[in-house]
């Protein structure tokens, strides 16, 4: 009888080192995008016994930014381009004619500035559709930004010579005591087209 001959295994010991090795190089040499997305400082949890007060927000304090399901964009319900938007907002927040449809102005105590007058109460709501695209969404959100960051540059540039990311952080302290950054957002819901 003859001897069976048995065929060689493949060595197999290396075989997940080498994977392991194609990953690496796969991940270190790809790209990914992370474009894509807002670059926020998100405020603390809240704590559990931390007690929510109801706040009542006066109508004129208040600028609604509305995105329907169709990506239209609407300020106080009343239909707007996107290009138009970042100076509707700026108006909104400066208030230069103390216009009593827009925020009301206080007195304020800011370092550098003295006393000046302030729409420290305003609100800037933004509201979207639960069919808001994502990239509309984040389109009306870089215009609101926007209309702050030039804002607080105009300001800075105007009193200390230099933009607002240049400053001090006092200095940028006080520019923000004059414009504060007050944007919020509301869950998703079901609007009806803007008409």
């Amino acid at each position: 009888m003859a001897k069976k001959k048995k065929v060689p295994e493949l060595n197999g010991t290396s075989s997940a080192d080498i994977a392991f090795i194609m990953l690496l190089f796969f991940l270190l040499t790809s790209s990914m995008n992370t474009d894509r997305g807002l670059a926020r400082k998100l405020p603390p949890p809240v704590p559990k016994d931390q007690k929510q007060d109801k706040v009542d927000v006066k109508k004129r304090n208040m600028l609604v930014v509305l995105i329907n399901s169709g990506n239209e964009v609407s300020v106080n319900y009343q239909p707007i381009q996107l290009s138009e938007l970042k100076d509707r907002v700026k108006q909104f927040i400066v208030n230069a004619d103390n216009d009593p449809s827009l925020p009301e102005k206080v007195e304020e105590d800011v370092p550098y500035f003295g006393k000046v007058m302030v729409t420290k109460n305003h609100v800037i709501s933004l509201q979207n559709d639960r069919g808001t695209s994502y990239q509309k969404y984040i389109d009306v959100q870089n215009e609101l930004v926007r209309a702050y960051n030039e804002l607080r540059d105009q300001l800075s540039e105007s009193k200390f010579g230099k933009k607002f990311d240049d400053l001090t952080e006092d200095q940028q302290d006080a520019v923000q005591k004059i414009y504060p950054q007050k944007i919020s957002e509301a869950e998703p819901k079901n609007y009806a087209k803007i008409k």
